[in-house]
C-alpha cells in the first residue's frame, strides 16, 4: 500500500470518528471523564505494580481511595457551597435595593439632560432588549426540559464514569498495546516517538494546570476568608476551577468578589484587600506555580487554548469543553512535527540547496 493510500485511509477512519463523536455527543461524558480518570491514575497504578500488586487488585485500590476521597470531598462541600448559594438568593432583593441607590441619582441626572424623544426611545430599546432576554432564557428551559439531558448526565457521571475507569485502568496497559500493533508498521516508530511527545505534553500541562487550579482555588477561598467577604468559598473555589481557562478565572474572580465587597463593606481598604487577593494570586500563578508544577516546555499558548475551548464548547458542548485542552496540546504537538517535516521536504527548499535545522524553527 504507497503512502498516499495509507494516509487516505487514516483520514476516512478520523472523519468517521469525528462523525460517531459528534452525533453522540450526548451520551459521551461519562466516558470522556471515565477515560480522564484512568489516564490520570495509570502512573499509580503502575506505582503499585512495581510494589508487587497484581493490575487488578492496584485498580481496586485506587479505585476505592479515589472514590472515597472525591465522596470525601463532596459531602464536605456540599453542604457549605448549598448554605451560601442558599445565602445568596435569599439576599439578593438587597443587592438589588443597593445597587439601586447607588445608581439612581446617576440615572436621574442623565435623565434630567436628556431629551423627552430621546428618553422614550431609550425606553423602547430597553423594552426591546427585555424581552430578548427573556425569550432567550425560556427557550433555553424549555430545550433542557424537553431533553433531560442534564439529569442524564449528571446520573450517569455519577454511576458510569466509576465503572468505565475502573476497566480502562485495569485493561489500560493491554489496550496501548492493541493499539500499537495496529499501528502502519512503516511508520511505527514515527508514531510512536509522536505519541510519547504528545504524552508528556499532555501529562505535564493537563496534570500540572490541574494541580495550578487546585492550589489557586484554596489560595482565594482562604485569602477571600481572610477578608471577612460574604461567600468566599463559591467565589474562590469558581476563580481557581476555571483558572485553566487562561485570565478568565482570575478576571471572574476579581469582578465578582470586588464587586461583592462594594455591596458589603464600607470601607476601600477592605475591597482593595480583595483585590490584592487576586492580585497575589496571579502573581503566584505567573511565577511560582505554573513554572514549577507545568513548567514552560509543556507549556500552550493563552490564545491556544482560548480557540481550542471556544472551539470545543460550540461543537460538542460540555463534553467538548471537557477534552477541549486535551485535543489542543495534541494538535499543538502534531503542527510542530509537521513543520519541522516540512522545513526539511522539498516544498521548503525547492530546488536549492540543503538548508541547515537551526534556520527554521517551530513555533511554540
Amino acid at each position: 500500500m504507497t503512502l498516499r493510500n495509507q494516509i487516505t485511509f487514516w483520514a476516512i477512519g478520523l472523519i468517521v470518528f469525528g462523525i460517531c463523536l459528534f452525533v453522540l455527543r450526548g451520551i459521551m461524558l461519562p466516558f470522556v471523564a471515565g477515560m480522564a480518570v484512568a489516564y490520570f491514575l495509570d502512573p499509580v497504578a503502575d506505582k503499585f505494580e512495581e510494589w508487587g500488586l497484581s493490575r487488578t487488585l492496584a485498580t481496586v485500590v485506587i479505585t476505592v481511595l479515589f472514590m472515597f476521597i472525591a465522596i470525601g470531598g463532596f459531602v464536605l462541600l456540599l453542604p457549605l457551597l448549598y448554605q451560601q448559594i442558599v445565602d445568596f438568593i435569599v439576599r439578593v432583593p438587597g443587592y438589588v435595593r443597593a445597587i439601586s441607590d447607588i445608581v439612581a441619582p446617576l440615572s436621574e441626572s442623565l435623565i434630567a439632560r436628556l431629551e423627552p424623544q430621546d428618553i422614550e426611545r431609550a425606553r423602547e430599546a430597553f423594552a426591546d432588549l427585555t424581552s430578548q432576554v427573556v425569550k432567550w432564557a425560556l427557550g433555553l428551559v424549555q430545550e433542557l426540559w424537553k431533553s433531560g439531558l442534564a439529569v442524564v448526565n449528571i446520573l450517569s457521571l455519577l454511576f458510569i464514569t466509576p465503572i468505565v475507569a475502573f476497566y480502562l485502568l485495569r485493561d489500560w496497559d493491554g489496550i496501548v498495546k492493541r493499539i500499537d500493533a495496529l499501528l502502519p508498521r512503516d511508520h511505527a516508530d514515527v508514531i510512536r516517538t509522536q505519541v510519547k511527545a504528545i504524552d508528556e505534553t499532555l501529562a505535564g500541562f493537563v496534570r500540572g494546570q490541574g494541580l495550578v487550579c487546585l492550589a489557586l482555588a484554596v489560595f482565594y477561598v482562604v485569602g477571600l476568608l481572610v477578608t471577612g467577604l460574604d461567600f468566599a468559598l463559591v467565589l474562590g473555589l469558581l476563580a481557581g476551577l476555571i483558572s485553566f481557562i487562561p485570565f478568565v478565572g482570575a478576571i471572574v474572580g476579581l469582578v465578582a468578589s470586588v464587586g461583592m465587597a462594594f455591596l458589603q463593606f464600607d470601607d476601600v481598604v477592605r475591597i482593595g484587600a480583595v483585590a490584592i487577593v487576586f492580585v497575589i494570586g496571579q502573581v503566584l500563578e505567573a511565577n511560582v506555580l505554573t513554572p514549577k508544577l507545568v513548567g514552560e516546555r509543556v507549556g500552550l499558548h493563552p490564545v491556544w487554548v482560548i480557540f481550542g475551548i471556544l472551539a470545543g464548547g460550540v461543537l460538542f458542548g460540555f463534553v467538548g469543553i471537557l477534552i477541549a485542552v486535551p485535543m489542543t496540546a495534541i494538535v499543538g504537538v502534531l503542527v510542530r512535527f509537521a513543520v519541522e517535516r516540512y522545513s526539511e521536504s522539498p516544498l521548503y527548499r525547492g530546488s536549492s540547496a540543503p538548508v541547515a535545522s537551526q534556520d527554521v524553527e517551530p513555533p511554540d
